[in-house]
């Protein structure tokens, strides 16, 4: 479709950008204890500005490196000696064509105590000896969280002294005035050194619940000095931060990213914080202010699942309240509005929501997003599924010394190492058409390798293909339909319906066999009345072969499986009980999901039973027992669906392994996983071909 919008320029301040696609900031890790952006940082940010971006923001950029410091491989600008690697940065993008804007960030009470004063040994250890690193991240994991658990470190800093953020725990102290001051200057001072750079602006960091948030809101903000009390006073430490820059870095456009709404009342809070009312009037503030852009989110940490979506919202669920806030400004507008097509990001620009899309996650699983759409390819787009691991894996890697990866894109941080051309025609065949077969025949195809993929269904996407059945979840459905027509695209050869066997491969004659067969749901057979006619598997309701309504369903398992399989349950008319072995439900579930799920399942009465074990079924019900006092009871249940997992499905590579000389296990075929571990696992084979 045409694109008479999307691909106009506009302009910010002075600056004029190409087009009207955004990519906001969004932090993966690749930086260095001192703040400088490493090859990888600048080749993950070019490759997105080659895609096409107009502009590309930086992800969390500190200015203060005692408390506001929020991860150890945190790009920043708190230094002088950081200048002239931001500039390195800044030419970078600017020979890709994209303009440049660098995100100014605190974290205030959303930073954990492990982080508070420890970048500046960090840097200095680090220079010592270059063995620091591994040391740190050897044992920063089981030490850092043995500290923040004893309360052995630091409180963070927020206007006030309040509770620790959701998320973030610890305990948090009121800055002194002086330090406010301080902060300030900070802030000042690192824009001018954006400017002196060469970067096209700065974005303040006003959203989320970071700490110039924190002073906007009257939950966060209970000062009764002249930085506290009504919102005049409560902007007061933003509106100092803008003046200052206006003065240190006079014509450099300065964007404020605000969270408009922060969102309480959709958990079902009162009075607490503030909502769009007075959002849009810190937006009128702030142009009178003379800021340059605003660029309009919503929520914080405390509402975390409001400004990072999972799966569950629905595309543009934020248009109501960017168009009050364009209402009440005659800004520039950029915002942020799950997008995930460029159809969706031609309608908001023609529509007048906003001047421009801000397309975050969608960068990180597709870096020429701007480009295929511009060019007509828009059906080559990988597709953002919102399953969240960029966030959770990041999260988890900062703390080892690695970055955050993408389900649908295994190659993130291979940016600037292109993939060998040496297939030669040869024969690879993929068993297996989930996610991990998919991406390894993509990725063997692009090597130039003649790819044959079989899978056995009239369709692909295995375990994906079924998450994707409850309706809350149709966007992981994208992820195999996307990598299918990428392998597609490639020239493998997709065999649909056909069941790859022993013989079948031997006729091929194949260089390499790699074998994506999936898992299979596990179904203890030491359990009593475990094969009784009423008992399924949770793939039996995913895929309708089991169909259950108005009946007592009891569900054994609380993980992602399980609890979605109560939820379709439930939604059917069923009572639920879903049982667990663990103390609590959902066990090493992302906190995200978790969130997600458990409010929509007690609004539907599924009750959620949790340390019983399964020991027997019978008719009526179930026998299980408790896991500390060993006592057993009987729950009532008319259907047993059970959610236990999977195990590898491995019969054909058994058989086949000493057959060929190269027969590889990706996927769940080789350890169950969740997709991102799937496209992973397939894409370390492809590349080793």
């Amino acid at each position: 479709m045409p694109y008479d919008n999307l691909f106009t320029p506009f302009n910010i301040g002075g600056c004029t950008i190409k087009n009207r696609i955004v990519m906001p900031p969004m932090m993966m890790g690749f930086g260095r204890f001192d703040g400088t952006p490493t090859d990888e940082m600048i080749n993950y940010y070019a490759e997105r500005a080659k895609g096409g971006a107009g502009l590309i923001m930086t992800e969390i950029t500190r200015v203060n490196d005692i408390t506001g410091a929020a991860a150890f491989n945190q790009l920043g600008i708190s230094r002088g000696y950081q200048t002239q690697p931001l500039k390195k940065f800044a030419d970078k993008i600017h020979e890709c064509g994209a303009k440049f804007f660098v995100q100014l960030h605190h974290p205030g009470r959303q930073n954990i105590g492990l982080m508070i004063g420890t970048i500046p040994l960090c840097v200095a250890m680090d220079r010592l000896t270059d063995k620091f690193g591994k040391l740190l991240f050897k044992i920063a994991p089981s030490a850092g969280r043995f500290l923040v658990d004893k309360k052995l470190v630091p409180s963070s800093v927020g206007p006030s002294r309040v509770e620790p953020s959701y998320f973030s725990g610890g305990r948090v102290r009121a800055l002194r005035r002086r330090e406010i001051k301080k902060l300030i200057a900070d802030f000042i001072a690192a824009a001018a050194r954006v400017k002196e750079a060469g970067c096209d602006g700065a974005v303040l960091h006003a959203a989320h619940g970071y700490l110039i948030q924190q002073f906007l809101s009257p939950h966060t903000n209970r000062r009764t000095d002249e930085y506290g009390g009504n919102l005049k006073n409560r902007m007061r430490f933003l509106l100092e931060i803008i003046s200052g820059i206006k003065v240190s870095a006079p014509g450099l456009p300065v964007v404020v990213r605000l969270s408009v709404d922060e969102c309480y009342d959709r958990l079902g809070y009162t009075n607490r914080g503030y909502s769009l009312d007075e959002g849009v009037e810190m937006a009128k503030i702030l142009e009178k202010a003379g800021i340059d852009a605003l660029d309009v989110s919503c929520a914080s940490y405390d509402t975390f699942n409001y400004w990072l979506e999972p799966a569950s919202f629905e595309e543009g669920w934020r248009t109501g309240m960017i168009k009050a806030v364009r209402a009440a400004v005659s800004l520039p507008i950029l915002a942020v509005n799950l997008i995930r097509t460029p159809a969706l990001a031609e309608r908001q620009i023609a529509d007048g929501v906003s001047d421009f899309v801000s397309l975050g996650r969608p960068h990180i699983a597709d870096p020429y997003f701007a480009l295929k759409a511009a060019s007509g390819r828009e059906k080559e787009i990988k597709r953002c599924i919102c399953c969240l691991n960029c966030f959770e894996s990041m999260q988890h890697n900062a703390y080892v010394g690695k970055h955050g990866t993408c389900a649908v894109n295994p190659l993130l941080g291979r940016e600037g190492k292109p993939l060998r051309a040496d297939g030669d025609g040869r024969l690879v065949a993929v068993v297996g058409g989930g996610p991990a077969g998919l991406t390894a025949a993509e990725l063997a195809a692009r090597r130039g390798f003649k790819t044959v993929l079989f899978e056995e269904r009239p369709f692909v996407g295995g375990q994906s293909a079924m998450a994707a059945s409850e309706k809350s979840k149709t966007k992981i459905g994208w992820a195999a339909q996307d990598l299918e027509y990428a392998a597609r695209l490639c020239g493998a050869d997709i065999r649909l319906g056909e069941r790859a066997t022993e013989e079948t491969l031997t006729r091929l004659s194949p260089y390499a066999v790699i074998i994506a067969s999936g898992g299979v749901p596990i179904l203890p057979k030491g359990i009593e009345g475990i094969d009784k006619a009423f008992v399924c598997s949770s793939a039996d309701i995913f895929r309708k072969t089991v169909e259950i309504k108005g009946k007592r369903v009891a569900v054994i398992g609380s993980g992602m499986t399980g609890l979605d399989t109560a939820l379709i349950l439930a939604e059917a008319g069923n009572s639920v009980t879903v049982i667990e072995m663990a103390d609590s439900p959902a066990p090493g579930m992302w906190m995200q999901h978790r969130d997600d799920i458990l409010p929509k399942l007690a609004a539907l009465n599924a009750e959620i039973l949790t340390g019983l074990k399964l020991i027997k079924i019978e008719d009526g019900g179930i026998i299980a027992e408790n896991v500390k006092s060993k006592q057993a009871s009987k729950i009532a249940a008319d259907n047993v669906v059970l959610a236990m997992g999977v195990r590898p499905e491995t019969k054909l590579y058994e058989q086949i392994k000493d057959k060929f000389a190269r027969v590889y296990l990706v996927g769940d075929a080789k350890k169950p996983g969740r997709i991102a571990n799937a496209t992973a696992s397939a894409a370390e084979v492809a590349e080793l071909l």
